[in-house]
């Protein structure tokens, strides 16, 4: 038996040390420890958010969410907010594709709504309301105080776990958001909206084509790989279909 004496330093373990440690300049993945009443899915999702860069870039250009980056992959491709334009964002909680808007559209005129609270945003109106609620329209277009240029849907509804329901739901805010984009929208205006699934059902796509000069499909590359969501690029709004 070797004496103690003669022994080299022990090596520490592999993956010892304290969580966010670097190893030659190499970030370690940082894990998350299970708390008591905590459920698996929701460390899971503080694990994702731990180690997830855009929500560190987020953090870093003071974006109120890492969804910020998905608006701005989706309009360096398509290139559709420009000074000046009117912008409706549904679905706009907690605020991140407003502050790309209002960033990008330099003096333009932008309300962001959301059925739940939006804290202030400096440039922007924000508006707590149900979508789906009879006098919606109305209120909307008196806020707007004329066309919008571009509407912007990333709405979703509460899942409930069952897949053909959630499915449903997802739909039929997509429906109602493009029936809205098609009585309001100004001419050569813009609709952009998260689907799931496949993208957008086919007889929503069909209607679409009739309606706007170009549309595509688009996962942006900060949108998670396991996430089934994926984005609508509606341009080029034709108020008159047979135009």
């Amino acid at each position: 038996m070797s004496s103690p004496s003669k022994r080299g330093p022990r090596r520490p373990r592999k993956g010892s040390g304290t969580t966010g440690s670097t190893t030659s300049g190499r970030q370690l993945h940082q894990k998350v420890k299970t708390a008591k009443g905590r459920r698996l899915s929701s460390t899971r999702w503080l694990q994702r958010q731990l180690n997830d860069p855009y929500v560190a870039e987020a953090k870093k250009k003071g974006y109120r969410s890492r969804a910020a980056f998905k608006l701005i992959e989706l309009d360096d491709r398509f290139n559709f907010l420009k000074p000046g334009m009117r912008v409706l964002d549904l679905g706009a909680a907690p605020g991140g594709w407003a502050q790309v808007v209002m960033e990008r559209t330099k003096g333009g005129r932008v309300l962001a709504v959301d059925l739940q609270e939006i804290g202030p945003l400096p440039g922007a109106q924000v508006l707590q309301l149900d979508f789906l609620a009879d006098d919606a329209e109305t209120v909307l277009l008196e806020a707007l105080d004329g066309s919008p240029d571009v509407v912007l849907s990333d709405m979703s509804p509460a899942a409930t776990g069952h897949a053909a329901t959630d499915h449903l739901r997802i739909v039929g805010l997509v429906e109602a958001a493009f029936d809205f984009a098609c009585r309001a929208l100004a001419p050569n205006g813009v609709f952009v909206a998260k689907v799931f699934q496949g993208g957008t059902e086919d007889t929503l796509l069909t209607l679409m084509k009739r309606r706007f000069a170009t549309v595509k499909h688009a996962k942006p590359p900060s949108s998670r790989k396991q996430s089934a969501e994926m984005y609508v690029i509606a341009q080029g709004f034709r108020p008159d279909p047979g135009s």
